[in-house]
This record gives structure tokens, C-alpha cells and sequence, in this order.
């Protein structure tokens, strides 16, 4: 939620400063495009090899193709999508694969690798060895060094970082390493340094991506033996400590991290990181996996249904190029080298704030004023404040507690009419009050932050300086469960198994056994019991101290069931976990189930739009900033919908309400025009509504919908949407002339298009010989 709305009076075109439309080649997001393959007689197929970007070309160095290394260097202009052998001078590196290529300045600098004759099997060794390439002059030529130096490797990683080569890991020929080193790549003394890393350093290993974001280093999984992991490490360069980037910590519905593998590639662009290929679980991977780095979690990247994606590879390269990433090369089926070229467009949306709007309304100071619930948890009824559409929205329970707590309310302010001398009395009951005696606290306010954000961080709620607190976040965890099912969650209900089942260990069963029994949630029992009489967890439980601390009846089920032949565990059913989500629930909430609970009437020419502030305030700083100046006393429950002297169309303002309740971004072309001219006065958190309009005109707007477009930018006065209709017009004149349409059009409109198409023939004369 944004903390100042516009005033009426601004300017709807403000928005053009910052996103503009244009007109040519779109390019759709999230689509493979193949590409022209390498020529044999240009390079030779491969794998192992480097790729870095500089400018709009891509130039690839070494690598083999399944006979011999290679040291030639090829470049790509991506732009003319031609292949052709870049300019070279000097002497350049000898043949190798699994060396680093990293650009800095006007500059490549490769590192290390493995040389040697593998036809022959001779003279194979690894190197530590430093050449600089400049692309301008195309002249190669190698550092020299004196004194201590990193020991000879490949498989390793590079990155740059403030005039620095860094240098981690790899394979020395013997083992797998995890050092790491520095050099100066601009003013200086070039010596190379040892960094003496702090913090959770990732095992030794080899064959493993790295890429640079927020001044950081991220490594993901890799060969290290039977330590090989999913995890993602994150090396900060400014106090040089590595973190292990947890997320099964935060109970939430997002998928788990990609499969542990090695020979993959990993890019950075925009706040996200992008894993491609690689052998996971002896399987060649073809899936794109995205880790959005300020929500911390992990997605896979559905790709455009007209995509040409590569097929699974490993020891293939990457680059990005403006806003694409291109992936070459690289080691197929059959352990055939490839040749093929892949462009993947990237999108830049702004991130959506669905989650992070909804969860302001619990965290910060100023929304209390729009509470309009209170909850009596616990025999001690301590008070909970919160906002009656958003309980409302995610659970039936609730939402049926609520009904009856306003039928109660409404019976109470009928009584204090008819009693004269109680009327002061009727604002003190501003507030509907729930009761729920037998709900624990905290594990209320989690459910809470549920409901509201669709995730559950525990470590909110201890102490770390607390002894056993994983034990404890469990327990607190099995007492959301127990509130989950009373108040009929079920998605919340399967987060918590699944991260329970994710927690439990040899150290906590026996506490989170003597829970589960406690309060009577005998799914998690269950799946406590067949933890303990697992053959490989048995004889180390029973043995522990915790274990003596057992009632004789859990022990004696306990024994029975390691008696009982191993039960074949029926496949579970498969939880979906869209359904019932944020987004889902708060859409069945505008569209079905948030028709009672409605408390203010958005007006529209002729229509009324009930609606619910506390959704409108968080979602929108417009509506903030208008309900703010009408508390406390609330005596405008009508807000009229005007920008200006423009009214929206009641089509295009459901769009809105569409995006403001649960996020939604689909839309025909003519309400994209709206929402994209309009969207800066409801003051979003960002500009991620704008963007995704902009995108929608400029891939959807045709030559059969761009009158409709025309007519609509002309009546916001959208000053660049109405010269782009023009000039698309213009361009695509014969198909459009022939539409009934551009009959019924305003006769100023007419004229607007002959003026274009006047300009264009005089501007095609002049360049016409």
C-alpha cells in the first residue's frame, strides 16, 4: 500500500514519463525461441565450455566436442542472429574444458580449466592460469603472477565484484575444494589473495553455476559427493560471509526447491535467479526454475505454449543480453555434443504485493484504524484486533462466527434505539467480538498472519535465545494444525503436515508425539508412529531419555506397531495447492461469498459497486487517503469513482476491482488502455499493473481491435495510446478501412487518421528516391 494518493486534479498522463508504448517486434515473455545453430565450419559442437555477453554479442571460448578440447573463440550477434569466429590476436589459451569466463571493463578473463589430450589420455592436467582477452583490439595474452597462488582446478566458479575476479571451489584432480580467491582486475597490485570465507560455507564441490546479485555470490547444489544438496548459498562480498538460504523454515504454499544436480547453469536478472539443465538424479533436466529473491522462494517457469524449449542437456553455457537469456551448447541425449542456440524472454514485471498489502493491514500502526473485528482468544480473552473481509474471506468457520456476531450487534444497536437514554452507547459497539476460548495465542496470531499473507514465518514467534527452539516452533506449528481444522483451513491444514513431516527428526519425536496425543490430532500421531518404527530411527529412539518420559499406553502403541508387518502407504492424494490460496479465496470473496460483509458503495454513473474498505485500503494509497479523511465518524460510506472528467466504464472498473481483491492481470486490449493511463492515481504499491497493461496492448492490440482502442485512448485523453492507435492504424490501413467500424467513428477521429496517414505518405516520398 502506498502512503500518499494523488489529489484528483493530477494528471492521468503522469505515467508516460515512466512507461511509454512502442511500436515493433514484441517479443512474447517466457517464450524458448530456437535459434540458427553454429556452423561446423565456423566451431565445432561441445560441451564444457564458456559463454560470457558483451554488448549484443555472445562469444563462447573452448570446451569439447566429444574427441578433442578446443580453444577457439566464436562469437553471436544476437540482433543479426549470425555465427561467425571472433577477431583474435596474440597467443590464446591452450585447448581446455571447465574453466571460468568472466567480462569486466571491455574485457574477458578466463581462468583455470582442464588441458591435456583426452583422445590420447596424455598430458591431462588442471590449470590456474589467468588470460584476458580485450574485444575491442581482439589481442589475448596471459597474466603472470609471483607468489602464492590458487592451487591448479576445473569445475570451479568465477564472479566479478568490485574490480575483482573471485575464484570458489572446483576439482584440483584429487579432490573437490571450497577455497576461494581474489584478484585485482583494475588498479592495483595484481596479487592473488585467499579469502577467508566466515559463516555455513557450502560443501566442497564442483560443476556448480554461480551468479552475482545484491552485491552477493549464489551457488546452487553441484558434485560433492554424498553431500550433494538443493540448497542455495549466498556469499555476501562485503563482510564475506556465506548464508544457506533456507526456505523450508517459512510455512507457505510455494514449490519445493529444483532436484539436487550438477553440469546446470544459473543466471541473474531483475530480482530472480534462473537455473536451467544440469543431470539431476541421473536425469537430463529441460525445466527453467526461478528463485524470486525477495519473497525467498522457489517457482517453476511455465513457458509460452509456443515455445521451441532445448531438450534436457547438462555442461550446456549461459548469458544474459538485455532482457533475455541464451543457452548453448552442451552435452544431449546419447552423450551427443549440441550445437543449438536458445533466446528465453524474460519478464520484468514488477513483483506482485498482493501478499505484502494484505499483510500491512496486521503489521503496520495506521491500519488499526480500520479494524472492525475483535477476537476474545483464550480463557483469558485477550483481545486481537482485525479486519472483518479478510477473515471472512479464508475461512467458513469464521466467516459463520462473524455472521452471527453481526446479527448480535445489529439486535444490540436496535436496543439502544428504543432506549433513549443509550444512544451515546451505539459508537462502543464499532467493534464485533468473536469468542474462541479455546484457541492458544500465538497460535492464533499465526493463523493470522495466514489468513492475511498466506504464510507463516515461526521464528516470529520465539525466542531464539529460547533452548530447544526448533522443538518449540514445532509444537507451536501442531497447535495451528488444531486451530486449522476447527476453523475448516484445509490448505493450512496440509502446510503444516507438510511442514511438520519436514522438521521431525530423531531429537524432536518423542515431544511432538507426546503433542499430537495431547491434542488429539491423530493424523499427525500417525505420522509420528511410523517415523519412530522405521528400522533406521527405532533402536536410537527407544534408547533416548526422551523416550522414558513416555506414558506406558503411547509406549505400548508404540510397540504394537513395530510388531505389525510394514503397512504399504497408499499414495496420497495430490493437494492442490491453488485451491483455496490468497488469490483464490479473496476472488470467490468479491465474486460470492463477500456480498453480506460489504461496508462501503463505490459509485459509477448509474451503477453501485458494494465493496470493503479494509480490501480497497490496503490494496490502493487513493483509497487510504480518501477513507483516512473521513474517520473516525465514517459518514461517507459512498465514494464517487472520477478521475477527473473521466469516468471509467463499468467493464473496465471491474477489471480493477478485479486486480485490487486478488491480483488478477487478465484483460481484454480496451481496459489494458484504461487501467494503464488510470492505474498511477490509485496509487498501487507499484507499477506492476501498468506494466503488465503495457505489455497486453502492445502484444494484443490488432488491426481488428485498435478502432475500439482508439475510441477509448481518445476519451481518457491517453495522449500516446492514441498515437500509437493511429500509427497502428496507419501502418495496417488496408485491413482496417474495410471494418463496418470505421464508419461509426467520430468525426474528429476520421480526421485524426487522414492527418497520420498524410504524414506517413509525406515521410515515405522524402525517403523514396
Amino acid at each position: 500500500m502506498s502512503g500518499i494518493a494523488p489529489t484528483l486534479g493530477d494528471s492521468i498522463t503522469t505515467l508516460s514519463e515512466a512507461l511509454t508504448l512502442e511500436i515493433g517486434l514484441f517479443e512474447a515473455v517466457h517464450r524458448w525461441i530456437s535459434l540458427p545453430e553454429c556452423d561446423e565450419f565456423v566451431g565445432a559442437r561441445r560441451s564444457k565450455h564458456t559463454m560470457v555477453a558483451y554488448n549484443d554479442s555472445i562469444y563462447v571460448f573452448g570446451g569439447d566436442n566429444g574427441k578433442s578440447m578446443l580453444n577457439d573463440l566464436i562469437r553471436s550477434d544476437v540482433k543479426e542472429k549470425s555465427w561467425g569466429r571472433a577477431f583474435a590476436t596474440g597467443t590464446p589459451p591452450a585447448p581446455r574444458y571447465h574453466h571460468s569466463a568472466v567480462v569486466y571493463n571491455d574485457s574477458m578473463f578466463l581462468f583455470g580449466g582442464y588441458t591435456g589430450d583426452i583422445h590420447s589420455n596424455s598430458n591431462l592436467t588442471n590449470k590456474n592460469d589467468l588470460f584476458e582477452y580485450k574485444f575491442k583490439t581482439g589481442q589475448w595474452s596471459e597474466w603472470k603472477f609471483v607468489g602464492k597462488m590458487p592451487v591448479p582446478r576445473s569445475a570451479h566458479g568465477a564472479a566479478v565484484y568490485n574490480d575483482k575476479l573471485w575464484i570458489f571451489a572446483g576439482y584440483d584432480g584429487n579432490a573437490r575444494l571450497n577455497d576461494m580467491w581474489t584478484i585485482n582486475l583494475g588498479f592495483g597490485e595484481k596479487v592473488w589473495d585467499e579469502v577467508q570465507q566466515k559463516g555455513e560455507c557450502p560443501p566442497t564441490c564442483c560443476n556448480f553455476p554461480v551468479a552475482v546479485a545484491r552485491e552477493s555470490m549464489f551457488v546452487f547444489s553441484g558434485q560433492s559427493g554424498a553431500k550433494m544438496t538443493n540448497s542455495l548459498f549466498q556469499f555476501s562480498f562485503r563482510d564475506k560471509t556465506w548464508t544457506r538460504i533456507s526456505t523450508e523454515n517459512i510455512l507457505r504454499g510455494a514449490p519445493p526447491p529444483p532436484a539436487r544436480r550438477y553440469g546446470h547453469t544459473m543466471v541473474a536478472y531483475d530480482r530472480h535467479l534462473y537455473v536451467f539443465g544440469g543431470a539431476a538424479d541421473a536425469t537430463l533436466s529441460n525445466d527453467l526454475h526461478c528463485f524470486d529473491l525477495d519473497t525467498q522462494s522457489w517457482s517453476v517457469v511455465q513457458p509460452d505454449p509456443e515455445s521451441d524449449a532445448p531438450s534436457g542437456r547438462l555442461f550446456h553455457a549461459a548469458a544474459v543480453v538485455n532482457d533475455a537469456m541464451f543457452i548453448f551448447g552442451g552435452t544431449v541425449d546419447n552423450n551427443v555434443r549440441s550445437r543449438d542456440m536458445f533466446r528465453f524472454q524474460f519478464t520484468s514485471y514488477p513483483k506482485c504485493t498482493l501478499h505484502e498489502d494484505y499483510g500491512s493491514l496486521l503489521t503496520k500502526e495506521e491500519c488499526q484504524r480500520y479494524c472492525d473485528i475483535r477476537f476474545l482468544v483464550g480463557e483469558d480473552e485477550e483481545k486481537i484486533l482485525a479486519h472483518v473481509p479478510i477473515v471472512a474471506a479464508r475461512s467458513s468457520y469464521l466467516r459463520e462466527k462473524i455472521r452471527l456476531a453481526k446479527i448480535a450487534m445489529e439486535k444490540h444497536v436496535e436496543k439502544l434505539f428504543t432506549d433513549n437514554n443509550k444512544v451515546n452507547d451505539i459508537h462502543a459497539t464499532d467493534f464485533l467480538e468473536v469468542k474462541l476460548p479455546g484457541a492458544n495465542c500465538d497460535a492464533f496470531r499465526m493463523v493470522l498472519d495466514y489468513i492475511y499473507t498466506d504464510s507463516i514465518d515461526p521464528s516470529k514467534y520465539g525466542n531464539k535465545a529460547e533452548p530447544d527452539q526448533e522443538k518449540n516452533t514445532l509444537l507451536r506449528i501442531m497447535d495451528v494444525y488444531q486451530l486449522a481444522e476447527e476453523f475448516q483451513m484445509s490448505r493450512l491444514e496440509h502446510l503444516c503436515v507438510q511442514f511438520i513431516n519436514t522438521t521431525i527428526c530423531l531429537d524432536n519425536i518423542v515431544e511432538a508425539l507426546k503433542n499430537a496425543d495431547k491434542l488429539k490430532l491423530d493424523f499427525i500421531k500417525e505420522q509420528c508412529l511410523r517415523f519412530i518404527v522405521k528400522d533406521t530411527n527405532f533402536n536410537h529412539i527407544i534408547r533416548s531419555a526422551e523416550f522414558e518420559t513416555l506414558e506406558s499406553r503411547l509406549i505400548v502403541q508404540i510397540l504394537f506397531r513395530k510388531q505389525m508387518p510394514p503397512s504399504k502407504t497408499a499414495n496420497e492424494t495430490m493437494f492442490d495447492l491453488s485451491k483455496n490460496s490468497l488469490e483464490y479465496d479473496m476472488q470467490n470473496f468479491l465474486h460470492n461469498t463477500g456480498k453480506q460483509f460489504c461496508d462501503v458503495d463505490l459509485i459509477l454513473e448509474d451503477h453501485v459497486i458494494p465493496s470493503h474498505k479494509a480490501i480497497l485500503v490496503a490494496r490502493s494509497g487513493y483509497f487510504e487517503a480518501r477513507f483516512r479523511s473521513c474517520m473516525p465518524n465514517e459518514t461517507d460510506k459512498r465514494v464517487n469513482i472520477k478521475i477527473g472528467e473521466i469516468t471509467p466504464s463499468k467493464k473496465s472498473f471491474d477489471t480493477l476491482l478485479r486486480y485490487i481483491y486478488y491480483g488478477d492481470t487478465k484483460m481484454p486490449p480496451e481496459d489494458s488502455l484504461y487501467l494503464f493511463a488510470s492505474a498511477s492515481f490509485f496509487n498501487f504499491s507499484n507499477i506492476r499493473l501498468q506494466a503488465i497493461c503495457k505489455q497486453n496492448l502492445e502484444r494484443n492490440v490488432t488491426h481488428e481491435t485498435v478502432i475500439d482502442v482508439l475510441e477509448a485512448a481518445d476519451r481518457i485523453q491517453a495522449i500516446d495510446m492514441k498515437k500509437y492507435a493511429l500509427e497502428l492504424i496507419v501502418f495496417n490501413f488496408k485491413k482496417v478501412v474495410k471494418q463496418p467500424r470505421l464508419k461509426m467513428l467520430d468525426k474528429a477521429l476520421i480526421l485524426d487518421i487522414l492527418d497520420t496517414l498524410g504524414d506517413f505518405m509525406s515521410k515515405k516520398e522524402l525517403s523514396d528516391p
